[in-house]
């Protein structure tokens, strides 16, 4: 029997993709020398999750889009020294717990972005 491995991609809608693109490639240094796209390996530390919501939840505030993008990342200090650098501020305060330090950015399409460090094995 086949099974669910994990999250292959994250695709939506957006009024200016290249845009988009340029932004994540500019704030968060995704590599998009293959065009509208990039991908990377799944990450050595962390999983993946899938999690419905309810309908009224706070939690993808301030965006207005029904889904939010998290992405695994290491050292998470230091990939906001380069966002803010880029000239983006991250939302809210940063969050940390057993489960790893958060924060949070809006991108041009309106969509937040949850980055994520797990904590070390």
């Amino acid at each position: 029997m086949g099974k669910v491995l994990g999250v292959g991609g994250v695709f939506f809608k957006a009024e200016d993709p290249k845009a988009v693109c340029d932004w994540y490639s500019r704030v968060l240094g995704f590599d998009m020398s293959q065009g509208s796209f990039t991908s990377w390996p799944h990450p050595a530390n962390g999983y993946t999750v899938w999690s419905a919501f309810a309908a009224s939840t706070d939690y993808f505030k301030p965006s207005a889009a029904p889904f939010m993008v998290n992405l695994v990342v290491e050292d998470l200090a230091s990939l906001l020294e380069q966002v803010r650098d880029a000239g983006v501020e991250p939302i809210g305060e940063d969050y940390a717990d057993q489960t790893g330090k958060f924060a949070w950015l809006i991108d041009p399409a309106g969509v937040k972005v949850e980055l994520w460090e797990p904590p070390k094995e």
